[in-house]
């Protein structure tokens, strides 16, 4: 006789089988060589560990059916815990973190005007050397161009001008009293007025988020563990956000979230107001992986989403259900392989724009985990879950190049502050160095054993020659690596040379081993464009005349896999998937320390 199984047994707080018990952020300060790491201009220690208090299920949500019989933990729909950081003012207005201004030799002034003409007769080249000039992180967009500018239908906010454009709008609905189901709780700061008149003009904000929570912290605090204010979504989990670098003052900061479920949250945290764009999957059914603020853009963002759309939204628009523009391009057949061309489903130039959204392009047939805009505002980098990295003009609407992974999806992406350089992370464990003037791969970096998730270019320690970047990945490790241009040019060591498989290299079997090689590539490049079609999508580079670039330094700094990586002027800061913020603190200033420039003397580029 067949025997039921008895009921599933949830925690406290899961579908009222006991209290919802809220807990609180914990820090620690843990000493010992353990928690420091040497690079060449010195030793980071590590300053703080807070870990932020993950919330238990809301009450209505159902708990996740396991599929897989051999996995005893249910995951939540997370991403990990990303950081958003908003320094009000630089903490040193009068030193550019990136160096662009220092005396530079005839050669590198050659090579890098030669870059930019080459940039210039295609399109897409390097961008001019930005002046710092706040702590977030970004170069001077001043000389951006606003995306739009040119259509007057987006400057009419649902059918009306704005009577003051200078001055800074907020949401409407207040957070804390929001009787919304989306929202299933908010937990300001007793003493959050106090709070802020306190707050220091060179200190740094934080949003966090973890699982169904997002937070808001002050760590220019000595009492950072505690937030200046708490929300806690119902059934969604926030997936990614960012803050407006040109609208945050010390008395208002714009914050965009995307969530799991779709929804999109534009919050003004000083005044609690927020607004709900995409409710109930007007314009996009699937979650939000990805979502940045228009270079130079007060109301416009852009929002990818799982099924590998691009949206861009103005901030005060009403949604309405989309509809395909009658200037969109078709859709054409790839068969399963990767786009190679961007499908507009509506365009930026459309006069329809009383209503988001305002831009709506098809980018791929799967998930686009990562984008990042060019310091200039031009360009879009565009890394997939099916392994492509598409290089977009935004103002032109137009896919520029595509490139492989050399195996799996590509997880992160980001710029070089000149714009010369990309780099990408993913599921072939490797970072990838790619130059935007040669349209090529430049080298790809070996020093991780999992996925990478997080890269990042530290511009506290570039110049226009030097450049150092950072990554981390679920192998729980943060490595630094040193890359000059003068490495370009360098012939490879015969040990690089030959690190190809030794089958490849008998007569007879090259052909053999390199097909097999291919098919263990990323098959995206099946669907590569004809050289008559204008070459936009690349081969992938066999792995044997490729430079392989090792890091300066590697080091386990967490138990957890890690997922976010950031520079800031005095520390690095890292985040893992389980909610520790680890801030790690640069080397003390010696003597010429301050006009120390990354060492590539370990490179085998």
């Amino acid at each position: 006789m067949f025997v039921l199984p008895p009921p599933p047994k949830y925690p406290a707080g899961v579908n009222g089988n006991g209290p919802i018990i809220e807990t609180h952020n914990t820090i620690e300060h843990p000493k010992g060589p353990e928690f420091q790491f040497t690079a060449g201009e010195g030793t980071y220690v590590l300053r703080d560990d807070l870990l932020l208090a993950t919330p238990p299920p809301h009450p209505s949500e159902t708990p996740a059916v396991n599929t897989n019989p051999l996995h005893t933990t249910i995951a939540a729909p997370s991403a990990g815990t990303k950081i958003s950081l908003a320094v009000i003012a630089p903490r040193r207005s009068e030193q550019q973190r990136y160096r662009s201004e220092t005396p530079t030799s005839t050669t590198s002034t050659s090579s890098s005007n030669d870059g930019q003409e080459k940039q210039s007769s295609r399109d897409s080249g390097a961008d001019s050397f930005p002046r710092v000039t706040n702590g977030s992180g970004d170069g001077d967009h001043s000389h951006a161009p606003v995306f739009g500018r040119s259509n007057a239908a987006l400057n009419v906010v649902n059918g009306k001008e704005p009577k003051d454009p200078s001055k800074r709008r907020k949401p409407k609905n207040n957070i804390v009293k929001s009787n919304s189901s989306f929202v299933s709780r908010v937990i300001p700061h007793e003493g959050l007025t106090k709070r802020l008149q306190e707050h220091s003009p060179d200190g740094m904000f934080a949003f966090a988020n973890i699982n169904r929570a997002l937070q808001w912290l002050d760590l220019s605090s000595p009492t950072k563990v505690e937030n200046l204010t708490k929300i806690l979504f119902t059934k969604a989990h926030a997936l990614c956000h960012d803050v407006n670098e040109i609208t945050k003052s010390s008395t208002h900061i714009d914050l965009i979230m995307g969530f799991s479920t779709g929804d999109i949250i534009w919050y003004e945290p000083m005044s609690q107001k927020y607004a709900r764009l995409n409710k109930n999957a007007a314009i996009n059914a699937t979650a939000v992986s990805e979502v940045k603020w228009m270079p130079n853009s007060e109301n416009l963002f852009l929002a990818s989403f799982h099924d590998g759309s691009l949206v861009v939204f103005d901030k005060e628009k009403e949604d309405a259900p989309f509809v395909l523009d009658e200037t969109a391009t078709p859709d054409v057949p790839t068969n399963g392989h990767s786009m190679s061309t961007i499908q507009i489903r509506k365009s930026v130039q459309s006069r329809t724009q009383k209503t988001n959204p305002v831009a709506y392009w098809k980018v791929s047939h799967q998930k686009i985990n990562a984008f990042a805009f060019s310091p200039n505002g031009r360009h879009l980098a565009i890394a997939s879950e099916e392994g492509s990295l598409r290089i977009m003009n935004l103002h032109k609407e137009q896919l520029l190049d595509q490139f492989n992974s050399y195996y799996g999806g590509l997880v992160c992406v980001c710029w070089s502050p000149d714009g010369r350089y990309i780099l990408t992370g993913g599921q072939d464990d490797l970072v990838s160095i790619w130059s935007l003037a040669d349209s090529a791969l430049v080298a790809r970096c070996q020093g991780h054993h999992s996925w990478v998730t997080s890269v990042a270019f530290d511009p506290w320690r570039c110049d226009d020659r030097n450049y150092r970047f950072g990554s981390v990945g679920e192998d729980c490790k943060l490595l630094l690596w040193d890359f000059s241009v003068g490495m370009l040019h360098r012939p490879r060591a015969a040990s690089v040379r030959q690190r190809a498989s030794i089958v490849s290299s008998l007569p007879g079997m090259r052909n053999r081993a390199e097909s097999s090689v291919t098919m263990l590539r990323s098959t995206s490049n099946l669907s590569r464009r004809s050289l008559e079609e204008g070459d936009i999508v690349h081969a992938v580079e066999p792995r044997a005349r490729t430079a392989i670039l090792p890091p300066v330094m590697a080091k386990i700094i967490d138990e957890h896999p890690l997922c976010w990586l950031g520079f800031e002027e005095d520390c690095i800061i890292t985040s893992c998937k389980e909610g520790h913020l680890r801030m790690w603190d640069r080397p003390k200033e010696g003597a010429g320390a301050e006009d120390a420039v990354p060492s590539t003397s370990g490179s085998n580029v």
